[in-house]
């Protein structure tokens, strides 16, 4: 019902890719992007993991030492959050209240750069996406890691998902064929 009274255009990624492993850093940084805010659960580690992999720890030394400016954003309490980043030695925005502004505004401060240097990166349309076209952010929506973990209401979320992509799928068929969004 939420999808009938919500702009469909504001959920549409500028990119959706299976795994943030999957993702071409070195075309983003073509095209000028200089800072990544990224979220957490369910984008790098699932919901009932607490620290980062090996895999990510070298991804996250690769990115900085290329020059990339990180911050984790994450709806989630400040310990899992404090102690995800601490162990990549990040800075993070904890309670963001995605899709709100306020917690995307924070993170872009922290970054101190302008937003067409920024992308954002995140598993969920009704809080990443619709968050970062809400702030006029570009936005890479990656595949959740594993939906079984996933809190209640988040569940509803993906729902609500569900609704939306059918909407954009109905009003953007080539958009949503390009961006391969029906390969969730």
């Amino acid at each position: 019902m939420i999808q009938w009274f919500l702009n469909e255009k504001q959920f549409i990624p500028d990119d959706h890719k299976p795994t943030f492993f999957d993702i071409d850093f070195d075309a983003l940084k073509q095209k000028g992007i200089k800072a990544l805010l990224i979220d957490i659960d369910n984008t790098l580690i699932p919901y009932d993991q607490t620290l980062p992999s090996e895999a990510l720890h070298r991804k996250f030394r690769q990115l900085k030492a290329e020059g990339f400016f990180i911050v984790l954003i994450s709806n989630n309490h400040k310990p899992r959050i404090a102690h995800f980043s601490s162990a990549l030695k990040l800075p993070f925005i904890y309670g963001a209240k995605k899709p709100m502004k306020r917690g995307f505004k924070k993170a872009l401060k922290l970054l101190n750069t302008e937003k067409d240097n920024v992308m954002v990166i995140g598993d969920q349309l009704m809080t990443d996406v619709f968050g970062a076209k809400r702030m006029d952010l570009k936005v890479l929506w990656l595949k959740p890691i594993k939906k079984k973990t996933e809190k209640w209401y988040t569940k509803i979320n993906r729902h609500l998902e569900k609704k939306m992509l059918g909407k954009i799928k109905r009003k953007h068929p080539e958009i949503y064929d390009n961006l391969n969004l029906g390969d969730r």
